[in-house]
């Protein structure tokens, strides 16, 4: 950026914002997935389309956060547009017959060969997160229009393909550069070829080939961005619980319950998650966890919240009743990744072993055994549980003088009243 000033004064543009809003309709859209069918299988599917909608989102603010004002407003509107496409044709890519689901599809790739095209003419590579940019992973999805009954496998391969080569290539940004360069020269050669072939083209100048970087992130903004998407996440919960309150036709003591429990633990999740978190992650470290970790763990808790959004609602809908065995699960498998996420970006950001096993694995284990051996616990006390088990994590802050002082110093930091180079 030409004035640092304004780089660190950077937020979320009314561009961006309106960019969210189609987001809002597509995790709705994929909460229901969670109400209709509590199998396997259709988990499986949720997280595979909730992966296509992160990953478009994720490509087009990656390339907002680093242009900035120079951003190119009409692609972000298209793939707005895209997004909602998708968003609605969710039902159809799930429970649709035939042909139906070639529409989310269709949208999906178009959506990501868009973000492809618009890094591209910004000359610049995401080499923290290369997926934003590469469009190796939608081929699988290009493959299922032939094959529908292979559809979903397919779907996974090209997300593992997304993840993983987008992991590998992050290690070496030089080579994603050279490779891009290289690239450049091909298409030049091809030109000059082409012109030396048609002697009767008038002579043109050589085109210079452009000069590419590589994309620097703007921490601060990213992380506002990534926090937003939470927030979105969050209040696609809080209207979950809203509404299935809403349908219930008595409030006695056991709807009164079932809403403070949900209610207290998005609460304590919002506090883990946007309070004590680096990049919009529950990250109890000093250290920064690099972009190619920090972007699949945003995707793995963001998604974890909202599978808790669904248990939560199904709560609400049944005050005081025994939660079914699929139901519970969804409400503690969800927590229970949530809680390892956590853990992993944890130990990533530099925490001391005694927060991994004291705080963090206990959060885990604890979690899978009510999720176990809660038959037969009315779907309030499995909440109950869940927010004493989060105010457990939140409690590290306050039994660790140590860890409160570095944080103090990561606020004085952010402020700028403290050099960053300083000590923790």
């Amino acid at each position: 950026m030409s004035n640092p000033a304004a780089a660190e004064d950077r937020h979320a543009s009314w561009l961006e914002l309106f960019f969210d809003l189609v987001i809002v309709a597509a995790v709705a859209q994929l909460a229901h997935l969670l109400h209709d069918d509590l199998s396997l299988k259709q988990v499986a599917v949720f997280a595979i389309l909730y992966y296509a909608m992160w990953s478009v989102w994720t490509s087009f603010s990656l390339y907002a956060n680093v242009r900035g004002d120079r951003v190119n407003q009409v692609p972000l509107l298209i793939a707005m547009f895209g997004i909602a496409v998708m968003a609605a044709a969710i039902p159809h890519a799930v429970h649709g017959h035939g042909d139906d689901y070639r529409v989310f599809v269709l949208a999906y790739v178009a959506c990501r060969i868009l973000a492809a095209v618009t890094w591209k003419r910004s000359n610049l590579v995401p080499t923290d997160w290369p997926a934003a940019r590469q469009g190796n992973g939608v081929i699988p999805w290009i493959v299922s229009l032939w094959l529908a009954d292979s559809r979903y496998y397919l779907w996974l391969a090209g997300i593992v393909l997304d993840i993983v080569t987008s992991f590998v290539l992050s290690l070496d940004p030089a080579k994603q550069i050279a490779a891009e360069q290289r690239e450049q020269l091909k298409q030049r050669d091809v030109w000059l070829r082409r012109m030396a072939r048609n002697v009767r083209m008038r002579p043109m100048r050589v085109p210079e080939l452009p000069d590419i970087k590589a994309a620097q992130p703007h921490a601060r903004h990213l992380g506002e961005r990534l926090g937003l998407f939470v927030i979105i996440v969050l209040g696609e919960a809080v209207a979950q619980l809203v509404a299935a309150a809403a349908g219930v036709p008595v409030w006695d003591q056991a709807l009164w319950l079932s809403v403070i429990t949900g209610f207290g633990l998005l609460v304590a999740i919002w506090y883990l998650t946007l309070q004590y978190g680096s990049s919009s992650l529950a990250n109890y470290g000093d250290r920064t966890v690099a972009l190619r970790l920090t972007l699949p763990a945003h995707f793995v808790m963001t998604g974890a919240i909202v599978a808790v959004s669904a248990g939560l609602g199904l709560i609400a809908a049944h005050p005081g009743e025994h939660l079914p065995t699929a139901d519970r699960w969804v409400l503690c498998g969800g927590m229970a990744v949530y809680f390892l996420t956590a853990t992993i970006t944890g130990a990533r950001g530099g925490v001391p072993a005694r927060w991994v096993f004291g705080w963090g694995v206990p959060a885990i284990a604890l979690t899978l055994v009510l999720g176990a051996l809660g038959e037969g616990l009315p779907g309030w006390l499995v909440a109950a549980a869940l927010v004493l088990i989060a105010l457990w994590h939140i409690s590290y802050r306050v039994v660790d003088p140590e860890q409160r002082e570095r944080r103090i110093t990561q606020v004085r930091r952010a402020a700028g009243t403290v050099d960053a180079g300083s000590p923790s």
